[in-house]
């Protein structure tokens, strides 16, 4: 099996600020004939500016850099690879979710029971390796091949980082003929969407 190394894939948006002048202007008329008398008021500068969103995905912990290079899988194995999911923006998220799609597929990826499974934990600290010294949750389980949103991610407020562990298996029960020598390609991918606007 072969996945994709997303490398450090970073998703930002970057939008320029722009600055709106106000000018107030008041006027005063004099009451002669032969003359009229004007004022006015000093201008008044207003900045506007804008966040970054930015979420970037990074190698974490003691594990090697590249997501599940294990070489070829038989049925039992396993392979595990630990990544930091970074909000290195100035702006909240109002989700984050990950997608594993299949860019090259197989009936390891097409059969969802017998085929690859995969299942993403995360710990409260960095992982050593596969063990969590801290608090340890699991986010998703399930067919390899998924779109799922990752709720209470820490990764939604800026400077937040998410220590995740993701394992992927290749069931005992996917031990036939048809799953001999098969390959899929997989992309691994976090969308973070902003939170919704607010009057400011």
């Amino acid at each position: 099996m072969r996945i994709a190394d997303p490398g450090r894939a970073r998703t930002a948006r970057r939008v320029a600020g722009s600055v709106a002048v106000l000018g107030v202007a008041a006027a005063v008329a004099g009451l002669g004939t032969y003359s009229t008398f004007t004022d006015s008021t000093s201008p008044v500068v207003t900045g506007v500016g804008t966040g970054v969103l930015s979420l970037s995905l990074q190698s974490g912990g003691t594990a090697a850099t590249v997501p599940f290079d294990g070489g070829a899988m038989m049925a039992g194995d396993s392979v595990a690879q630990v990544l930091d999911l970074v909000n290195d923006g100035s702006t909240a998220f109002a989700s984050v979710t990950m997608k594993m799609s299949a860019t090259a597929s197989s009936i390891l990826d097409t059969d969802q029971t017998n085929g690859l499974q995969l299942k993403v934990q995360k710990c409260s600290v960095a992982w050593s390796g596969s063990s969590c010294s801290g608090t340890a949750s699991t986010l998703y389980s399930g067919p390899m091949v998924v779109t799922q949103a990752l709720g209470g991610a820490a990764s939604l407020t800026p400077g937040g980082v998410d220590h995740l562990l993701l394992t992927a298996s290749l069931p005992a029960s996917a031990n036939g003929s048809a799953y001999q020598g098969k390959q899929s390609t997989l992309s691994l991918v976090f969308d973070g969407v902003q939170r919704v606007g607010a009057n400011r």
